[in-house]
């Protein structure tokens, strides 16, 4: 099994990437996100949960994360992980997972836990320009998250942007490839699918 990380800024084109390259793979391969495993907090009010900070590498099950690609990579299948980002609540759908070829695992601290980054064959970092981020995020939270300008605004300058300055922008640093102008760059998105299907990239 191939596990490959794709990681860098909220708005950045990870999910984007990764489900392109998913398009142009030959062969079996699964999508996992990283914001599937947020922590759940169902004895929290809606309100409590909203002024979680979500960008910040503790709001994430870095364990449960961790024990799915092991167990994956042993051959054995998993619970699929799911989120609501509407009520910030795990909705997980119960729906099993079955080992592939190809993991593309996506996520704004996929880098941070040791034993997470050790798990991967090849890293990833999509770097983009800060302000180009804010704009695609805005579009995303707005059309798919049921999110508010006014909020989207809000919580990035309060932890989207400081949580960015503190480790995002570091976890470069453990990249394989580095990747510009996001998760379109199709000519990247060519090369990495032609060095998997060739087996030009494979487990250590």
């Amino acid at each position: 099994m191939l596990i490959i990380g794709i990681c860098g800024a909220s708005g950045s084109g990870k999910s984007t990437m990764a489900k392109a390259l998913a398009a142009r793979l030959e062969r079996p391969c699964i999508y996992m996100k990283q914001d599937s495993y947020y922590k759940d907090h169902p004895d929290m009010s809606f309100e409590e949960r909203e002024r979680i900070n979500y960008d910040e590498p503790e709001a994430f099950e870095h364990d449960a994360l961790r024990d799915d690609l092991i167990r994956l990579r042993n051959g054995l299948p998993i619970t699929a992980k799911e989120y609501d980002y509407s009520q910030h609540r795990r909705c997980d759908p119960g729906v099993t997972i079955e080992p592939a070829d190809v993991v593309l695992l996506e996520g704004i601290h996929i880098f941070y836990d040791p034993e997470v980054r050790e798990l991967m064959d090849f890293k990833i970092y999509i770097q983009v320009d800060a302000d180009v981020c804010l704009l695609r995020r805005v579009k995303r939270d707005l059309r798919d998250r049921g999110r508010t300008v006014e909020s989207v605004y809000r919580q990035y300058l309060e932890t989207v942007k400081p949580m960015y300055e503190k480790y995002i922008r570091n976890y470069v640093e453990y990249a394989d490839l580095i990747v510009a102008r996001g998760g379109k760059n199709a000519r990247i998105v060519d090369i990495l699918a032609h060095y998997i299907n060739s087996g030009m990239i494979e487990t250590r």
